[in-house]
């Protein structure tokens, strides 16, 4: 995230969570019961958007996918295992110690950076754009990892974009979403979830939801909710179209479930415009 956007007081809020983010019954809970269903909605856009058979394991293999507001790995984990070359971005430095250790213990390599979004081209993550290299008389695609170290200003671009209940906590959502857009290469996907800005929420998300501790007290600021319509503005006034928006609801059965009302949350996919 950019100098523009980060607010410290949410870093700080968040980073104090990263010793038990990946305890399912820990502070991070609801991120455990929302993870499953990101993903299935992450897979389906991904199968679509690259027409990729849905029986393949590593439905992203050869592509580079950029995770902003990773907290300590919970999305980044599988996306590396759906076969990404994947990079985190957080702005607190504790969450991504965490991500860091339990990536190691699980044997993935994903590149891990703390701070500015901005400042990610002074690192040395899994670059990305798609690439053709011929190999004998056949090409085929690959991903080029060449950072901008020449002072021309280009920015790192990744094929898969992603930023799960993040826009609602940064101080400029238009400089934020900008930002992804600047980082999302030709042809990629980018998909965000975030709340609504609806009564429902209001009364379940912060007010109930935050009572009785199913999310730690001041996770939420209401007011900094975005409507669907609000965040299609945003990723239209910086050059992408929206391609799909679902809402992502509660379940009896299973927790959450994709589909149904947009009221309390929804996920949306988003291109640059052809």
């Amino acid at each position: 995230m950019s100098a523009a956007t980060i607010n410290p007081n949410e870093a700080a809020h968040f980073g104090a969570l990263a010793a038990d983010w990946w305890d399912p019954h820990g502070s991070s809970a609801m991120l455990h019961r929302l993870n499953p269903v990101r993903l299935a909605y992450i897979r389906e856009q991904v199968d679509l958007h690259w027409q990729v058979d849905a029986r393949d394991r590593h439905p992203l293999a050869g592509r580079s996918a950029l995770d902003v507001g990773c907290g300590a790995g919970l999305l980044a984990e599988p996306l590396a295992r759906l076969g990404a070359k994947v990079t985190g971005v957080d702005a607190a430095p504790e969450n991504i110690a965490a991500a860091r250790d339990h990536a190691a213990g699980q044997g993935l390599s994903i590149a891990y950076h703390a701070g500015e979004l901005a400042t990610l081209d002074s690192q040395n993550p899994f670059a990305s754009s798609e690439v053709e290299m011929p190999i004998g008389r056949a090409r085929t695609r690959g991903v080029s990892t060449s950072l901008d170290t020449n002072g021309t200003g280009r920015k790192v671009q990744f094929d898969l974009v992603t930023s799960m209940e993040v826009v609602e906590h940064v101080t400029d959502p238009a400089a934020f979403v900008a930002e992804l857009a600047a980082r999302l290469a030709p042809g990629g996907l980018m998909i965000l979830s975030t709340p609504n800005r609806t009564l429902w929420s209001k009364l379940l998300l912060v007010e109930a939801a935050e009572r009785v501790g199913a999310v730690p007290r001041g996770t939420h600021d209401w007011d900094q909710f975005l409507k669907p319509e609000e965040l299609t503005g945003l990723l239209e006034g910086a050059g992408l179209e929206v391609i799909d928006r679902t809402g992502l609801s509660p379940s009896a059965a299973r927790g959450f479930k994709l589909g149904g009302s947009e009221a309390l949350n929804y996920l949306i996919a988003a291109r640059h415009n052809k």
